[in-house]
């Protein structure tokens, strides 16, 4: 493959789309008298791609190569290159295992490995396979070959708790949460009624974890899932297969006596050999077909998530309640997005491009003065780093190479929760994390073998080359003359224990928010 010619090619069938959200953006602000900030800077730029394409900061001479590369669209081939990188699948592995399955301890996250769900997302990102294909494969959980096995896991982890999978589809697949609608029609958000939470646990409450010799599956019966809810007046209602924004699908229901007989005459084997049989009214399956596939929300929440994860927020914000009480900053744009993404096969990858080559994206992070809402993206929305772009960062600061393992992130992962945080606030706690941290500094500490930046740092031959070689490594940027000044001081004054005064200042700028947010 000519890469440079694919690439090329790639970026310039996504010019168009880009513009759109151009011209959608800067109708706004044209209207509420906006003036956005100015384009970030080459460095700012090349730092902020990395994070967010690729979950790390950029090496010094990645960083320099892109700022002595001449080309006007320099810019749009990083973005290229980035996409196509496996450290783009890794990262995107990251977001999503997060994003689908939620934070957990250290043990879940080995059986997740262990069963294939994180080769499963590796693999979607890395073939950039389209999106409903994916959601299809995950919710359906009858994988026919090894490559989907890993699917199951999603159903699976969660334990045939039937409402818990419910609550969890919801948000994951169609970016709206159901939980408030169990007990009672949602009293705020009108079309969210309590048949719809029953609706999408009857449509899973025949689904039971069994162990193959193919490994976990998620099994499903013919008979059974036939219950009644009652709202907080008492009455009861049947839960029948429904959903939101699409129609009730007929099943024969059992007479109130009617004893329901399993045979094998409601089954047909499964396509896989020692897989579990699968009902010929499969309940799963209506739903992959007849909800899903073609329900709006499919497209709209994926496109919606992904303009969060770039751009800080979404364009419905919290990215997860896509609902009539809150509603789209840029609707027109909001529905063509989620058009062009359906009509374009669901591709995550290149929709990812198309809003990383906005002018939007590519804003400075100062905010402009007299402008207030975010919800304009009139600049570029600072957010803190993951735990797993904070660990591979520091990683690569420190020793020039990074680890994908869980036992290296972990705890940043127990300190870090939240992917999409729904307002963007440094937690006491997290101040603390970084002073006390007694395995960072180690780790700091410990970077002192050839090649590492400890030891290029004791090599220096002064403590100005000192300066400069930490603030381009860790941020990416030159030393300002107060920044040299304050760390030959600092250096000066411990002369005689470098090392430690070395640590020191490491530490200090590793803590600080600069490093921290990806701005």
């Amino acid at each position: 493959m000519n890469c440079i010619f694919d690439c090329v090619v790639s970026h310039a069938a996504d010019a168009q789309p880009a513009a759109v959200i151009n011209q959608q953006l800067s109708a706004r602000w044209k209207r509420d008298h906006i003036q956005p900030a100015d384009r970030c800077s080459d460095r700012d730029f090349v730092r902020r791609v990395y994070l967010d394409l690729a979950g790390r900061i950029p090496t010094v001479q990645e960083t320099t190569e892109f700022l002595n590369d001449g080309r006007d669209d320099r810019r749009n081939r990083l973005i290229d290159t980035l996409l196509a990188s496996e450290d783009h699948v890794q990262h995107f592995a990251d977001l999503f295992d997060a994003l689908l399955m939620g934070r957990t301890d250290d043990s879940k996250y080995a059986e997740r490995v262990k069963h294939g769900w994180r080769d499963y997302l590796e693999t979607a990102f890395r073939e950039n396979r389209p999106w409903n294909d994916v959601a299809a494969e995950i919710l359906l959980a009858r994988p026919d070959d090894k490559t989907q096995r890993g699917a199951v896991w999603f159903l699976y982890e969660r334990n045939n708790q039937h409402q818990a999978i419910a609550e969890s589809i919801a948000p994951a697949f169609f970016g709206i949460r159901i939980e408030c609608a169990q007990c009672h029609d949602h009293m705020m958000v009108d079309e969210i009624k309590q048949e719809h939470y029953w609706g999408l646990v009857a449509f899973f409450n025949r689904s039971k974890n069994e162990n193959t010799p193919n490994g976990p599956r998620v099994a499903e019966s013919a008979i059974g899932g036939f219950s009644e809810f009652a709202n907080l007046t008492g009455e009861s209602s049947p839960n029948r297969l429904a959903f939101l924004q699409t129609e009730t699908i007929d099943e024969r229901r059992p007479e109130k006596d009617e004893k329901q007989a399993d045979s094998d005459e409601l089954y047909v084997p499964a396509s896989v050999s020692d897989d579990p049989r699968v009902p010929k009214f499969s309940r799963r399956e209506q739903f992959v077909t007849n909800v899903l596939q073609d329900h709006p929300l499919l497209a709209r929440s994926m496109v919606n998530r992904l303009w969060a994860i770039l751009m800080g927020r979404g364009i419905v914000h919290p990215y997860d309640e896509i609902d009539s009480i809150h509603p789209p900053s840029h609707p027109e744009l909001l529905d063509w997005l989620s058009e062009d993404f359906a009509n374009n096969g669901f591709d995550v990858r290149r929709l990812t491009g198309m809003i990383a080559r906005s002018d939007a994206y590519q804003l400075d992070s100062k905010r402009p003065d007299d402008v207030n809402d975010p919800s304009t993206f009139a600049w570029y929305l600072e957010r803190p780093l993951t735990a797993e772009q904070m660990a591979r960062s520091i990683q690569l600061a420190m020793r020039g190479t990074f680890q994908n393992d869980a036992t290296v992130v972990s705890s940043f992962r127990a300190q870090f929760l939240d992917v999409l945080p729904d307002q963007v606030e440094v937690p006491i706690a997290d101040a603390l994390y970084f002073s006390n941290n007694e395995k960072l500094i180690g780790y700091i500490r410990e970077s002192k073998a050839e090649g590492q930046l400890m030891q290029q740092l004791i090599g220096e031959a002064s403590h100005r080359s000192r300066a400069n070689r930490l603030i381009e490594t860790l941020f990416g940027r030159e030393a300002t003359k107060d920044e040299i000044k304050a760390i030959v001081k600092y250096l000066k004054q411990r002369q005689d224990r470098m090392p430690d005064a070395i640590e020191q200042v490491v530490w200090s700028l590793l803590a600080g928010a600069e490093f921290r947010f990806n701005h």
